[in-house]
């Protein structure tokens, strides 16, 4: 709904949405559009007043002088045009607002996703001069997130929710204060300016997650406001939270000139598009991750595996090891198919005779070495085993040795002052070139035709730094065209092939945003080989995704004792199945423990892809002795609990939203194996769970919950 005052010295005011969830923007003839509050469930929140939409460039800068992305000259200037509701191409609704400074266009672009009361948005930048403009940053959103302060510290209360990650310690989530170390009390008032500093975090080059993480949330108990966001895009970023003396502002954008070495010329009428982020809004954490989570399932590309989940066996982690031949295979293959699973992907070295593969990928041609029959002998073992054949593959690297290096064109390749960039003895394709994209199509529809390939295991090991110089203003912005043309390469490919299931792998989780997951059907969550080390990692995965994405490694051993096997198979229960280990040399006890995990995770997928995930033990500390994930739908609970030793024997896990209501436990995995004691106390929505011992153990708990009122 809009509505307009007639007044010119009057604010002009536009509802967009409903009484559920809405969007109030507002202007006047002396201030850019600014997101002035929001509508939840009929209450309007007002929030502080910033302009929507922040562009630095060469000639603009910023007012007062700071490293933001906020705060710039040209954001200050711009002024509304026009505004137009319709339907976007995904067939949501969709807002645009134009506004203008001097021969400079901005138009915001938003789209709906109300029932999860999130939006995406972008923004594009047109110019209409005759002379170039040089840009530094477009942020794709800039809003206040404090209440309208009446003379109380706009940041007491809020809290910051935010991870980092890194190879093997991926998803460390923590909550923290917002003043305090990184916003202390200035008394900017006194100097009539807003503050320079800011908290940011950043991604550099191609892993996206290989730092910092593009999704956060801030959140106020007392105000009963919280916002959480994830920025999709597949390159560099930054998210920026800062204060002014009126209250905080949220920043969302891509790359930037400071942190990405990003700067674009816009021509005479040329058009840049900023990459898409997405804003929840909600009046707690837990309503925040819910609404994300729902978010992420609407964002997804249709796709039979969403549903599907087949189980999926993996011959690399803590097994082969990228060192597969047809004699190590094919007893592993047998026994993937005895214990359940459905799809079997041979990993790493299935192209390599030199046995050092590393620096000679890139044509992708089988081994004969490896595979004296052929490695059609191994596939048609798989196929006749019942299980759908898969094969590992890094697209975007040619080794430094491989004869595709000679062979394709120098452009095909990012380079630095004419020269290809080398990163660790690799070459990395450019998207943006025709032959590089011509090889790889080959190189996947020969794999399939030949093979009878149904998955794909996508990898990606090394980060080329900030870009590439070739055909573009800057390293970053040849990035981001590499990055979007990669996006494009995949929609193509998913097209031709709409059953394809595909892994998003890269050294683990490397690169984990929503560009590359509302593709791929499912996420490799680590690289971690230390079982003991791996719950944290899972549990905290679905912050960053849906759960039914989250593939955490089950890879138990036959020299590991019943417990240490059931804890590695929890720790993949409550997601997509991913297995591996040597099953061949387990006993039938052993192997019949792993078959009924993987009976198990057949059952639970269903409930799986429409769950929420919560934590009943708060956030999962790197070192925490006790970790817990909890799912929730359809009138039960799942939740798996680790205990990776120590000298406690039980913990509690706090679940207010059961406060009230009759609960039964029962333990749904290891079904064999001494049972864990557990108390509901309904009083406080508590649920006790005492373990056998002090040693290393793992149990998945599913908790039938009365109908309310029972």
């Amino acid at each position: 709904m809009t509505t307009k005052t007639t007044a010119a010295e009057t604010a002009d005011r536009l509802v967009w949405g409903d009484s559920g969830f809405a969007v109030i923007l507002e202007w006047d003839a002396e201030t850019p559009v600014h997101v002035a509050g929001y509508v939840l469930d009929s209450r309007e929140i007002a929030v502080h007043r910033v302009p929507v939409i922040e562009v630095n460039s060469v000639t603009g800068g910023h007012q007062p002088a700071s490293s933001r992305i906020a705060h710039t000259t040209l954001g200050t200037q711009f002024r509304y045009v026009s505004h137009s509701e319709g339907i976007s191409k995904s067939g949501r609704p969709e807002l645009r607002i134009c506004q203008r400074a001097g021969q400079i266009r901005s138009e915001l672009r938003l789209e709906s996703y109300a029932v999860t009361r999130t939006v995406r948005s972008c923004v594009a930048v047109q110019n209409d001069s005759e002379r170039p403009l040089a840009l530094m940053s477009v942020a794709s959103w800039n809003a206040g997130f404090t209440r309208m302060a009446d003379g109380a510290d706009p940041l007491d209360g809020w809290q910051l929710l935010r991870g980092k990650s890194d190879w093997l310690g991926e998803g460390r989530w923590a909550r923290n204060a917002l003043r305090g170390i990184d916003f202390p009390r200035l008394s900017e008032h006194l100097t009539g300016h807003n503050p320079r500093g800011s908290l940011t975090a950043t991604s550099q080059g191609t892993w996206s997650t290989g730092h910092h993480l593009p999704t956060a949330a801030i959140v106020s108990a007392e105000a009963q406001l919280g916002f959480a966001w994830q920025i999709e895009h597949n390159g560099a970023w930054r998210w920026e939270v800062g204060e002014d003396t009126s209250g905080g502002y949220l920043a969302l954008s891509g790359p930037t000139d400071a942190d990405s070495s990003w700067l674009h010329v816009l021509g005479p009428d040329q058009e840049f598009v900023s990459v898409p982020v997405a804003i929840t809004v909600g009046v707690d954490g837990d309503a925040l991750l819910a609404q994300l989570t729902g978010y992420r399932r609407e964002l997804r590309r249709i796709h039979v595996d969403n549903k599907r989940m087949p189980v999926v066996f993996n011959d690399y982690m803590n097994t082969l090891d990228g060192d597969p031949t047809t004699e190590k295979l094919l007893p592993l293959i047998a026994a993937a198919a005895e214990s359940g699973c459905e799809v079997f992907c041979i990993d790493a070295g299935w192209y390599d005779e030199s046995g050092d593969w590393w620096d000679s990928v890139g044509e992708w041609k089988p081994s004969e070495s490896r595979f004296p029959g052929g490695l059609r002998e191994v596939i048609d073992a798989i196929l006749a085993a019942g299980m759908a054949p898969g094969l590992w593959l890094e697209p975007e690297v040619v080794g430094i040795r491989s004869p595709l290096a000679d062979t394709l064109p120098t452009e095909a390749f990012l380079q630095r002052r004419g020269v290809r960039v080398v990163e660790h003895d690799r070459f990395h394709l450019d998207f943006r070139h025709p032959a590089a994209v011509a090889h790889l199509d080959a190189v996947v529809d020969r794999l399939i035709a030949d093979f009878s390939v149904e998955f794909f295991k996508f990898d990606y090991n090394i980060n080329p730094g900030v870009g590439t110089d070739l055909g573009a203003d800057s390293p970053g912005d040849g990035l981001l065209q590499h990055n979007r043309a990669h996006l494009a390469w995949l929609d193509r490919l998913l097209d031709r092939h709409p059953d394809l299931i595909i892994e998003n792998c890269s050294s683990g989780a490397m690169r984990m945003d929503y560009a590359m997951l509302s593709r791929m059907a499912m996420q490799s969550t680590s690289d971690q080989q230390d079982f003991v080390s791996y719950p944290p990692i899972a549990a905290a995965a679905p912050l960053s995704m849906v759960p039914e994405q989250a593939a955490s490694w089950a890879y138990p051993q036959p020299d590991m004792n019943d417990e240490e096997i059931a804890f590695c198979l929890v720790t993949g229960l409550l997601g997509r199945y991913y297995v591996s280990g040597y099953l061949n040399r387990m006993s039938g006890p052993q192997r019949a423990l792993v078959s009924e995990a993987i009976g198990m995770a057949k059952q639970l997928r269903q409930h799986i892809i429409v769950s929420t995930p919560y934590w009943p033990l708060g956030l999962p500390g790197w070192t925490d002795e006790w970790i817990s994930l909890g799912l929730a739908a359809d009138g039960h609970d799942l939740v798996s609990v680790w205990h990776r030793g120590g000298s406690s024997t039980s913990t509690e896990l706090s679940l207010p939203h059961l406060a009230g209501r009759t609960v039964s436990v029962e333990t749904i995995f290891p079904s064999h194996l001494p049972a864990w004691p557990t108390v509901w106390d309904a009083t406080t929505g508590t649920l006790t769970v005492h373990a056998s011992d002090t040693t290393i153990a793992a149990r998945t708990f599913r908790l039938i919950v009365s109908p309310l009122g029972q």
